[in-house]
């Protein structure tokens, strides 16, 4: 096996929440033997089957995630569903598992019935055995007895088609594989872990434990093995994979961004999102805006490229050849392919380029060959800088040069460059160093002189267009803009209440745009660009600038973590509540702008 192979055999092994269906299933890897909980009510006689986090249907249940490992080695979050409330723990023991169900509150005159469902999926060998008041799973990796603390009861009336077993849930109950475990030792088995976990975050990060809790959890939570390619990844979301995406999406800047955060502590996650991410690359030779299940791909557009500058940073962090080796080639193809694909007169635009779809699902025919798609590839599927502009069917392109696209590439060009120096490709690093000049020639015709701040331009009419995002800000991202004009940008625009500035920034238009109302890429505040931002101040002897930066983007970051225990996708610009998705990991780059900023990462404007 390859360093890659064994790298995915490590994570993708013993007992996790591996199954996306459901945050309540625990699943053993090689094996798929697993262990789903769910809960029959008697109010209205509902059985719930699975759970996951952030589910916005009426009477959905809600899931408040708590601590955990990524590894499994321990789990806790609290489920509250039709008056009842429970507590779930578990934690690993080697190829055994034990789990904790205490009640916290229940509104119904009668408990509910705790229901372990058995199953082995994915497909694989195995059988499930019910005898008395066990259930066992046979399969070749072994046999996994499962006990209960309780004894069962036989409850019928529930929507399972394996074996199970049911105990009512009038006190805690523990499951436990492998051997027979009372009660006590169970829960004192959940506090030492628990108190264990706990101890170690506050020895490796002080006060920054919580940041790093809302973080990781996040990122753990979100974690998966994806098995029609038998992978451990992170997707954004376990409700938007099981919902129309299929099983699992994998969105480009997202997942290198997942990968990015992983760094802080876990080095083989990280390197399994962002070579995962790599490897979604289409036979046209770019990353993909997403990848999902069923082959489905975004085959007309990819999403910012930001895929070079994270695996910088990895290798500059872990410094192992082989994982640069592996996704080298991939990330230069990409590279390529934005000026054979996405220049006007060398200028770059955002496009979208017609294909001929696969299998006629709805996400492979959305907006593709047209305006809409372009803006897809942005990653501001709606932002109000792309209102009006309109988007030319020979090209392909929106008739925009876009200052943040051409910030972004710089930035690709240069970190690539560094990655290929470091791999003694040094044809291909003199390549990219001078695509990377040829771009920052370029930026020299979007700057404007009276407004102070590098602007997109129309290539249809040339004019520069005012209509401002923290895209505009991405020229600083490698160093494309003077320190003076980086002064300018920083004094007149960013610390501008007017526009960008306020208790709650950095909003996704300028607030003195018309089309500004605080809702997704029109008003709303999102991490990815607020941590490129960021980024780019590092660039520019701006130090309270960078520093005000990640202050206040911690403060919006924790200020929800600590009411809802949510990581959202984006935030209100106006109050500072969490928008849109509860539960998608990209919000912890909102702290982990202080990470490095208190030095756990190296800054990336550091040499390799």
């Amino acid at each position: 096996m390859g360093e890659y192979a064994d790298l995915q055999a490590r994570l993708g092994r013993g007992w996790n929440t591996w199954n996306t269906r459901s945050v309540l299933a625990h699943v053993h890897l090689p094996s798929g033997f697993c262990l789903s909980a769910g809960l029959k009510e008697y109010a209205t006689g509902q059985y719930l089957k699975e759970a996951l986090i952030g589910r916005q249907e009426e009477s959905a249940e809600e899931v408040r995630p708590g601590p955990r490992t990524y590894d499994g080695h321990y789990t806790e979050l609290t489920l509250a569903w039709r008056g009842i409330t429970i507590r779930v723990e578990s934690a690993a023991l080697d190829d055994d598992l034990a789990l904790l169900f205490t009640p916290v509150a229940n509104e119904q005159q009668r408990p509910p019935t705790l229901i372990i469902e058995t199953g082995i999926l994915w497909n694989r060998p195995g059988q499930l055995v019910r005898d008395r008041e066990r259930v066992t799973g046979v399969t070749p990796e072994g046999k996994f007895p499962v006990f209960s603390t309780h004894a069962t009861t036989n409850e019928m009336q529930i929507a399972a088609q394996t074996p199970y077993l049911g105990i009512p849930l009038a006190g805690p109950v523990g499951i436990s594989t492998g051997k027979h475990r009372p009660p006590l030792e169970i829960q004192d088995l959940m506090k030492s872990r628990r108190a264990e976990l706990e101890a170690s975050r506050r020895q490796t990060f002080g006060d920054l434990a919580p940041v790093y809790e809302a973080m990781q959890t996040c990122l753990a939570w979100n974690t998966i093995f994806e098995p029609s390619k038998a992978r451990v990844v992170t997707p954004v979301s376990r409700v938007w994979n099981a919902g129309h995406w299929g099983g699992y999406v994998l969105f480009c800047w997202d997942t290198y961004f997942a990968a990015y955060m992983a760094a802080v502590d876990n080095k083989d996650l990280a390197y399994a999102n962002a070579i995962e991410m790599t490897r979604e690359k289409t036979a046209s030779g770019f990353v993909p805006n997403f990848a999902a299940a069923g082959n489905v791909c975004a085959r007309d557009r990819s999403q910012p490229p930001v895929g070079s500058l994270v695996v910088r940073e990895l290798f500059r962090r872990f410094g192992d050849r082989w994982f640069i080796e592996e996704v080298f080639d991939d990330l230069l193809e990409w590279n390529r392919w934005w000026p054979a694909e996405r220049s006007h007169d060398g200028l770059l635009c955002w496009g979208s380029t017609p294909y001929e779809n696969m299998s006629d699902n709805k996400l492979e025919i959305a907006g593709v060959g047209n305006r809409q798609g372009a803006a897809y590839e942005s990653g501001l599927d709606d932002s109000p800088m792309y209102d009006d502009v309109p988007y030319d069917p020979e090209s392909h392109l929106m008739c925009l040069a876009d200052a943040g696209l051409s910030g972004l590439y710089l930035m690709d060009c240069a970190c690539l460059a560094d990655i290929a120096n470091a791999l003694g490709r040094h044809s291909e690093a003199d390549e990219l160093r001078t695509r990377g000049h040829g771009i920052a020639d370029t930026l020299g015709v979007l700057w404007d002189e009276d407004f102070g701040l590098f602007l997109n331009r129309r290539t249809d009419t040339g004019e520069l267009s005012r209509r401002i995002s923290p895209t505009n800000f991405y020229p600083m991202l490698w160093g494309g803009a003077t320190q003076a004009q980086a002064e300018r940008m920083v004094h007149e625009h960013l610390y501008n209440p007017e526009e960008f500035w306020g208790d709650w920034v950095l909003p996704s238009i300028a607030r003195n745009d018309p089309a500004y109302h605080s809702q997704y890429w029109r008003g709303t505040i999102w991490a990815p660009t607020n941590f490129l931002v960021y980024l780019g101040l590092r660039h520019y002897s701006l130090p309270e600038a960078r520093a005000d930066l990640a202050a206040r983007s911690l403060r919006l970051f924790m200020e929800e973590w600590d009411r809802h225990g949510h990581v959202h996708e984006n935030y209100d610009a106006q109050t500072g509540h969490g928008a849109a998705t509860a539960y998608y990991h990209w919000g912890g780059l909102l702290g982990l702008m202080t990470f490095i900023e208190r030095g756990y990462l190296a800054g990336p404007e550091q040499p390799l």
